[in-house]
């Protein structure tokens, strides 16, 4: 006899979103304001930043869908394709760590070398890119312990 695995619910609910939100805000606030972090995304080039970016698409992903044995991708809601608690779980990630850095005004006190908006904006992002990577294993983590069993 083959004893099945539970499955979450299909429904994706917006208390889903808040788990996420609680997690990735929670993991995102120390390296916001840590300045070890914004010396590293100043001297990161470009491809290191996107490489950053895919390690949190990758993480996020993993934790969802491989690490969570209980949730099954084939039964998630989506949005053109790509499953709506992947798309809000990134949104979480990269926002929380947005929100925060721009609220604690974290680019005018720690980018001091910067010339130009673009030089700023640039440091910003890939200071952004690295606070996701803590930030997306929060809103997951959370995601995953505090979704309801079906």
């Amino acid at each position: 006899m083959k004893l099945r695995r539970p499955r979450r619910p299909r429904d994706f609910r917006l208390a889903d979103s808040a788990q996420q939100i609680v997690g990735g805000f929670l993991l995102a606030g120390p390296f916001v304001v840590t300045e070890e972090v914004w010396v590293l995304a100043a001297s990161m080039n470009n491809v290191q930043a996107i490489g950053t970016l895919i390690v949190v698409f990758a993480i996020g992903y993993g934790a969802l869908y491989t690490a969570d044995t209980t949730r099954d991708l084939d039964d998630e809601q989506e949005v053109a394709g790509i499953p709506l608690r992947f798309i809000s779980l990134m949104i979480v990630s990269f926002g929380a760590v947005t929100v925060l850095a721009l609220l604690l005004d974290a680019p005018d006190t720690f980018i001091e070398d910067a010339k130009t908006t673009r030089e700023v904006a640039q440091t910003t992002f890939k200071a952004i890119s690295v606070g996701s990577v803590f930030s997306v294993v929060g809103a997951a983590t959370a995601d995953s312990i505090f979704a309801k069993n079906g």
